[in-house]
């Protein structure tokens, strides 16, 4: 087996967890390692630190897959790392559907495995692992059983490895909708056109921590609890409003809520199961609204969605322009001339707002614009909360930093001129474990913030 000897002045990250090493921290190869080939590891003094995978081609040379000599990724090789996998998340989700390998953190660089019950999506990312793309299929045919297996390598990160985007069947015949269960939802998955792998499995536990917010409103709108006598008698609680007659809607208490960037809609199914009055759930890829239309319907919360195709930035500033000329209106502004038809749509608020947007940094030199982004978003989101309500707000950039994050937010309310109260702060699940040292693995920040104003 050939050799890589890593320079003296190098940073330690290989003895920190980190499995990456990169061609600047090469020093020489001793061999002649093909392409994808394993590769041992050595410190300049010639000491062995770990076995990895070798692809001169690409900017990450070297990935580290064990730090024991390792003589072959073969199928005995990936069922133990599999069966691995599958003890943490038995332990930790009581689901059948979850992200079965996260590659780094599950010590298998470069691959990635998704469970939807009896089918198996599988990303393959680097030239390492799809050399042994056989045996990791065997693998998992005798560790998981599934039905099918599908592939999603269609991804451009390949074409960094030299190798061309692929998706299809690879074992089986995988059908292409896939039924499973979240917190005691059902979710229908495209596995086949649905973004990255179908679904994204990292915000379960956030999607869950919703529920304190989904009720508690109904004060606000009047309505409270009182007894009231039956006709035989004896004395019962139900909801009144201010006129003094009983709210017969079941979900009186419940709040408004407006989900941007919905994609399946998987935060909209979580509020109606926890009790939310009326969602509004946005994306705008036709694709995904009709996804979230199917999981509304199939959990039979179709009656308390609305379904809005639109881009997200446009609609939360039209939203806030609507209220603010509503707001001058309201005041007798001379600025407002109340004699034509209002110029802009919109003018709605909510008592939470929820922002899952896709990842705005793909790379360091995007940050930026990242960060105007998720400003502007956030700025406007907050803007339509209601008094004491809740903006929930995450990103998935891990170039954008959990300070920076923090920091862009802040900025956003300084100039919303609110105050945010921040109640949870949390980040991926547990079937994505973090290995410390590994600061990719770090990507995803989820916040929850009360949204006041100053007048209190």
């Amino acid at each position: 087996m050939a050799s890589v000897i890593l320079h003296k002045a190098r940073k330690k990250r290989l003895e920190q967890g980190h499995p990456w090493i990169y061609n600047n921290e090469i020093e020489r190869v001793e061999g002649e390692p093909q392409p994808g080939s394993l590769v041992r590891i050595m410190d300049y003094r010639q000491r062995f630190l770990a076995t990895g995978y070798y692809n001169p081609a690409s900017q990450i040379t070297v990935r580290a897959v064990s730090y024991l000599e390792l003589e072959a990724m073969d199928t005995a090789f990936f069922e133990h790392r599999f069966r691995e996998c599958l003890l943490h998340r038995n332990r930790f989700v009581a689901d059948d559907a979850y992200r079965l390998v996260y590659g780094e953190a599950d010590f298998l660089p470069g691959l990635i495995v998704d469970r939807f019950g009896e089918v198996l999506v599988v990303q393959i990312l680097t030239l390492g692992m799809d050399r042994c793309r056989d045996s990791i299929v065997e693998a998992l045919v005798s560790v998981m059983n599934p039905a099918g297996i599908y592939e999603r390598s269609d991804v451009p990160v390949r074409e960094m490895e030299g190798l061309e985007q692929v998706k299809g069947p690879i074992y089986g015949n995988p059908p292409r909708f896939v039924t499973v269960k979240e917190n005691g939802l059902l979710i229908s998955v495209d596995i086949e056109q649905g973004q990255k792998t179908g679904y994204f499995f990292d915000q379960r536990e956030n999607r869950a921590s919703t529920a304190p917010l989904m009720t508690g409103w109904g004060a606000k709108s009047g309505i409270e609890l009182q007894e009231i006598p039956s006709e035989d008698g004896s004395v019962r609680t139900a909801p009144v409003n201010r006129n003094g007659k009983e709210v017969t809607f079941p979900y009186w208490d419940g709040a408004t809520v407006l989900e941007c960037f919905s994609h399946t809609g998987s935060f909209t199914l979580h509020a109606c199961k926890y009790g939310a009055k009326k969602v509004t759930c946005l994306d705008i890829s036709e694709h995904a609204i009709e996804s979230a239309r199917q999981n509304a319907e199939l959990n039979g919360f179709q009656d308390r969605v609305e379904f809005v195709v639109a881009d997200a930035f446009e609609y939360l500033r039209s939203q806030v322009k609507g209220l603010n000329e509503r707001s001058l209106r309201a005041a007798g502004s001379d600025k407002a001339d109340t004699s034509v038809p209002m110029t802009a749509g919109g003018g709605r608020t909510w008592d939470v707002v929820i922002l899952d947007p896709p990842a705005f940094a793909k790379t360091r030199g995007a940050v930026k614009g990242a960060c105007r982004g998720y400003k502007d978003i956030n700025l406007h989101g907050m803007k339509l909360v209601n008094e004491g309500g809740y903006l929930v707000t995450a990103s998935c950039s891990y170039h954008m930093r959990p300070d920076l994050f923090l920091e862009t937010i802040q900025e956003a309310a300084a100039d919303a001129g609110k105050i945010l109260r921040l109640v949870e702060w949390r980040a991926a699940g547990k079937d994505h474990p973090q290995i410390l040292g590994v600061d990719e693995g770090h990507y995803l920040k989820f916040a929850i913030f009360e949204v006041r104003s100053k007048q209190f």
